[in-house]
């Protein structure tokens, strides 16, 4: 199943120019991996995963006017969620200079008007204030709540893009919600 049809079948909408940019993002991460190594993705069918991955949770986050993803690499989630909600100003912090200047090629290319990289780590950046955070592959929980403890308020809601040891990074006195899919457990905090 293409992702297309994927997506149509989760119901989670995608605005006219998200293929496009898709298919630019891919052709040029391909082209860039062969030389620097972003990803350990090498194939279609595996980034196609992770861009499914990156994307579903779009079916159920709430409309936010910024979002910070921490540690982006090669754009999962942060770029692909930028394709996906352009009314969002997105801001990708990567500390690797290597896949900053490849996430900011990108936004160069495409046009990006929604995305800024900062090629720093998120410890080292100016406290500001974020509705939604989001992280892939960075950190545990407790260290990933540290490390936004300056970007958030008790508005924001996080979003940890996680595996099946979520549960044991959680706990009752936390507001959260985990969303469970075949490959991913997607832990959702700040819920009401």
């Amino acid at each position: 199943m293409d992702l297309k049809t994927t997506l149509e079948r989760d119901n989670i909408t995608v605005p006219d120019n998200f293929f496009h940019n898709i298919q630019k993002f891919k052709e040029h991460l391909f082209k860039w991996n062969k030389i620097h190594n972003l990803t350990g993705a090498k194939d279609e069918k595996t980034v196609n995963a992770f861009i499914y991955d990156a994307l579903f949770p779009v079916s159920f986050l709430p409309s936010a006017k910024n979002l910070l993803d921490i540690g982006t690499g090669a754009g999962f989630p942060g770029m692909i969620l930028a394709f996906a909600l352009p009314d969002t100003q997105v801001t990708l912090v990567e500390p690797l200079a290597k896949r900053a200047s490849f996430l900011q090629f990108i936004k160069a290319d495409l046009g990006l008007l929604n995305v800024t990289v900062v090629r720093k780590r998120v410890q080292d950046m100016d406290p500001q204030i974020f509705e939604i955070i989001t992280s892939r592959a960075v950190s545990d929980t407790n260290m990933l709540l540290k490390l936004s403890e300056n970007f958030r308020d008790e508005n924001s809601k996080l979003l940890f893009y996680k595996g099946e040891r979520v549960f044991d990074e959680v706990n009752e006195t936390m507001a959260h919600k985990i969303i469970k899919t075949k490959n991913r457990h997607y832990l959702l905090l700040g819920e009401n």
